[in-house]
């Protein structure tokens, strides 16, 4: 069901991205526009901001589409090299592979001491190649590989990960990347050929498309990013006090709303006060988005919670951390 929501709400986005902006220009601008006593450095500047964004979007597609794939495939083979070992027992383990794939994946909960030995929960998936060894059955255990570091995708993996890059993949990731890229470039063509009229680039303005579409699909972007930082919290800033951090237990000062609403769940604002292990106390908060059939969490008097010891102010909540997933 989530997945459906999403898939629609992107469809929805876009579509104000990209078809929208166009609709409306071609239905509302003149037939023959007078372009030659148009200010010709206006326009050029709106066509080089134009190209900057769609630079800054095609760039980002590429990194996220093609070059996080190798950034991963490195790392990973640098983790089976300085990676930390421990040993994880498997708390819960579900088949999720559909029959007649290549590979058994299973959806497994881990449990394991993170780089200061604190007790840390963690959802994962995994592709099994040897199913007949019945390796990844509840209770048994499973060697895996920390970054001390903690600061690249991914974070851990499992001793015995084999990695490999999928060709065809790749290809047709770089094919898609150069479609879309080809149909910009395209489109600035068939812009100049269709509005020109002799003028050069003169018909362009802040209303064309070809300056609109990028920026709201950098809007979006930015958007999401501020809503993902400000309410719901970044996984990449949570895994580092997951596998660093240190357990204690807080004292619950004080939960108040902040005002913020995000899909009719509040934002709450948790103070809380803990000792750290140098018998050290601190105070700190927490704001996260509360689900209404959750809001007895705000009640309660102590909580579990993970701090950074090089940074105490650096705190989240133990069910947070064990919510956030890591696939190998």
């Amino acid at each position: 069901m989530k997945q459906g929501l999403s898939i629609f709400w992107i469809i929805y986005m876009l579509f104000f991205a990209i078809p929208f902006p166009m609709l409306m220009y071609y239905n509302t601008k003149e037939d023959i526009p007078n372009l030659v006593g148009s200010n010709a450095w206006y326009s050029l500047t709106v066509l080089v901001i134009s190209i900057l964004f769609w630079a800054i979007l095609l760039i980002g597609y590429y990194r996220k589409w093609v070059i996080r794939t190798f950034s991963i495939k490195r790392n990973i083979e640098k983790l089976k090299i300085t990676g930390e070992p421990r040993e994880a027992k498997i708390l819960a383990s579900a088949k999720i592979s559909k029959s007649g794939a290549a590979y058994d994946t299973y959806e497994l909960t881990l449990q394991f001491k993170n780089l200061v030995g604190s007790t840390v929960t963690q959802q994962t998936t995994v592709n099994d190649a040897k199913p007949y060894e019945r390796r990844y059955e509840v209770g048994k255990t499973v060697g895996i590989l920390l970054d001390k570091e903690v600061n690249k995708n991914p974070y851990f993996i499992f001793a015995t990960t084999e990695v490999s890059l999928n060709k065809t993949v790749i290809f047709l990731t770089n094919l898609a990347w150069l479609a879309f890229a080809a149909l910009v470039v395209g489109y600035y063509i068939y812009s100049y050929n269709l509005e020109s009229r002799g003028t050069g680039w003169r018909f362009m303005g802040l209303g064309h498309p070809l300056i609109t579409c990028p920026f709201m699909l950098l809007l979006y972007r930015a958007f999401a990013t501020f809503i993902v930082g400000k309410f719901v919290g970044k996984p990449d800033r949570l895994f580092p006090i997951k596998f660093k951090g240190t357990q204690t237990t807080a004292r619950l000062i004080k939960a108040s709303q902040t005002g913020t609403y995000i899909n009719e769940q509040p934002q709450i604002n948790f103070e809380l006060e803990f000792t750290d292990q140098f018998n050290q106390k601190h105070r700190a908060n927490i704001k996260k988005i509360v689900d209404l059939l959750d809001l007895d969490s705000t009640r309660q008097e102590y909580v579990s919670i993970f701090y950074l010891k090089e940074n105490p102010s650096q705190i989240a909540f133990e069910k947070d951390l064990n919510e956030i997933n890591g696939e190998i």
